[in-house]
């Protein structure tokens, strides 16, 4: 097998013997083999195969006002940011009514409706200390309009059996036994 240096004088190429160390070294430096040389082939397929798709994919944005995206999305951002307030207020609105409504029925309120008619809602919404606030202005309901609340004095004068005779028995208990379908008892 020939090297370099005869292949070269058989083109008619001759390297001056100062050269030829220099000539060597870029040499061994700059050769490589041939599945080096293959590796880079396929590496070169695969870059210009990814490079291919990667600029279909692009065409489909041809055309695209970039600007006008953003926008929509800043649209969109502000939409979804309105429709979280919208449900942190429809959220609260329920627990303040919730809490109310318990107020009202720990108080002995007799229409839950009635009694909120009576009340300032919006004061009591935006009130710092809203269960506190609930209790002193039930109360001051109470004091003004207690007849939308339960008694909370007992029963002082009963009331006793209302007409016909006090005596239940003998055959007025058999007729009601009777009538009934169940058996006389003697």
């Amino acid at each position: 097998m020939k090297n370099i240096y005869e292949i070269l004088e058989d083109f008619g190429l001759e390297i001056p013997a100062e050269k030829k160390t220099d000539f060597e070294k870029a040499w061994k430096e700059n050769y490589r083999t041939k599945s080096e040389y293959d590796i880079a082939v396929t590496k070169r397929d695969e870059y210009k195969s990814s490079l291919d798709t990667v600029s279909e994919q692009l065409k489909a944005f041809d055309g695209v006002d970039v600007a006008d995206l953003n926008g929509q999305i800043k649209k969109l951002k502000d939409d979804l940011k309105a429709k979280d307030g919208e449900y942190a207020a429809k959220e609260a609105d329920r627990i303040f009514s919730d809490t109310l409504k318990e107020a009202i029925k720990t108080a002995g309120g007799r229409n839950e409706k009635a009694v909120m008619a009576m009340l300032d809602m919006d004061a009591l919404k935006a009130s710092k200390n809203q269960s506190e606030d609930i209790k002193k202005a039930l109360e001051a309901v109470k004091e003004s309009d207690a007849y939308l609340f339960g008694s909370d004095e007992p029963f002082m004068n009963a009331v006793g059996a209302t007409g016909g005779s006090a005596d239940v028995g003998g055959d007025n208990l058999s007729a009601i036994r009777a009538a009934m379908g169940l058996p006389t008892n003697k």
